[in-house]
């Protein structure tokens, strides 16, 4: 990004003063025109999951190839067809208008984009700025936090990220702190969970902060992040929070989880264009976060916290396209359908007896991504075996994941799109699996 577009995106987001932008056009109205399904009055989120005549409206808005049958929806959210119309739109309009739409009219659309993201994660708007990717937020978080000293301790868990343990790891060469590592039991229970962390912090009286992920990318557990949070701040442990793939798949408010850092993807489960995440600092803590690589820093800004170059800037235009459809169907209904469609294989894979399910059985504690292996096979070979098989045999895609201090596993992840039937054919391949055909 040049330095008189950045300007211009400072200027956009309050920390320039702002002069008048020539130029610059309102966007275009979100999904204008886009014939969207509507959930019959009164029904809650839990009636509303098990309505094919709805859910199959909803899955008419998604282009999907159905051959093989996507159950691997955790790499990102595909974009609606209306969210895509307009993300084409965009595009050319960027690409036709060039250096003077990004220098003139786009500071405000980043803006509008900016203050409707920070409507979705209920945070002010000067808390958080875009970035490419939850990666990219969490890595400037991780490597930018400035309370360490050398000796202190910092705690991460077999359920995190593979970027963000690196980072993690990266901090003992760097700031010459102690990583410990946990693994988390199985079978997940909220008790087991708290009850390993307060072991954590026991032994470990210099923790000064720790790396909580609000939804497994490896086995989907949702961890009890308020509760960690309030836990870690009676002893003075700062928590950088990776809810890359809990935000838009959670009925919350950001800030309510606890975390002061948290960095997010709005390319997963809001379903924006592939390239838009966020990075949030609450109020008042920016100061223990570094700028980055010696930016400019008024007022102590979030955005001043990461640099993520030219943008892709059709794909932040579509934001907003992306958090209306997202409202006008609903975080809690979204849910509730992604655990109804889970719950369809969950109880075909225990019922086998084949099979070790890996996601926790307490609503709480689930999300749409779940995980299995064949009982007493935890190897990556044995997982990436059984997913090949699930993808050649029945012609159904997974993945494997490796990582968890039990074993690899394999994981299977439903969309909002997904038709029963999908979830009816892994139920018959696992039960074929299970019984040696």
């Amino acid at each position: 990004m040049t330095n008189g577009t950045r300007r211009g995106l400072l200027r956009s987001v309050g920390l320039l003063p702002l002069a008048a932008a020539v130029g610059a056009l309102p966007a275009a109205t979100a999904l204008a025109g886009a014939r969207l399904p509507e959930a019959p009055v009164g029904v809650d989120a839990q009636t509303l999951a098990r309505d094919e005549d709805y859910w199959a409206q909803v899955a008419a808005l998604y282009d999907i190839a159905r051959t093989p049958v996507p159950l691997e929806n955790g790499f990102w959210g595909v974009m609606a067809t209306p969210v895509q119309a307009a993300y084409l739109r965009h595009q050319k309009r960027v690409n036709r208008e060039g250096a003077a739409f990004a220098r003139l009219a786009f500071p405000q659309m980043y803006r509008t984009a900016l203050e409707r993201a920070a409507q979705a994660l209920g945070t002010g708007v000067d808390e958080i700025a875009l970035t490419r990717n939850a990666t990219e937020a969490m890595q400037a978080l991780i490597g930018g936090y400035n309370r360490l000293r050398p000796g202190d301790a910092v705690l991460c868990a077999d359920v995190d990220y593979d970027s963000m343990l690196t980072a993690m790891r990266w901090l003992q060469q760097r700031r010459g702190v102690e990583v410990v590592e946990i693994a988390l039991p199985e079978p997940a229970t909220r008790q087991a969970i708290l009850d390993a962390y307060a072991r954590a912090f026991a032994r470990h009286p210099r923790l000064r902060m720790m790396l909580l992920t609000q939804v497994s990318h490896r086995n989907g557990l949702r961890l009890p992040v308020a509760e960690l949070c309030t836990m870690a701040r009676q002893r003075d442990i700062d928590v950088i929070l990776d809810a890359a793939h809990g935000v838009g798949q959670l009925d919350l408010r950001l800030p309510d989880e606890g975390a002061d850092f948290v960095g997010v993807n709005f390319h997963k489960w809001f379903g924006a264009p592939v390239g838009v995440g966020g990075l949030y600092i609450r109020q008042g803590r920016a100061s223990d976060i570094d700028p980055h690589m010696g930016e400019a820093d008024p007022r102590g800004a979030t955005a001043t916290r990461v640099h993520t170059g030219t943008v892709n800037f059709a794909a932040v235009m579509a934001l907003p396209d992306a958090l209306d459809l997202h409202t006008h169907i609903g975080a809690a209904n979204k849910r509730a359908r992604l655990l109804h469609l889970s719950n369809g294989w969950i109880e075909a894979a225990r019922q086998t007896g084949a099979f070790e399910v890996l996601t926790a059985e307490a609503p709480e504690l689930r999300s749409a991504l779940g995980a299995l292996r064949l009982r007493g096979r935890n190897s990556i070979d044995d997982n990436r075996a059984l997913a090949t098989r699930l993808l050649d045999s029945f012609g159904i895609h997974t993945v494997m994941r490796d990582g968890l201090g039990s074993g690899a596993c394999v994981r299977i992840t439903p969309s909002v799109f997904t038709r029963p039937a999908e979830i009816d054919r892994l139920s018959d391949a696992l039960r074929r699996i299970a019984t040696g055909h």
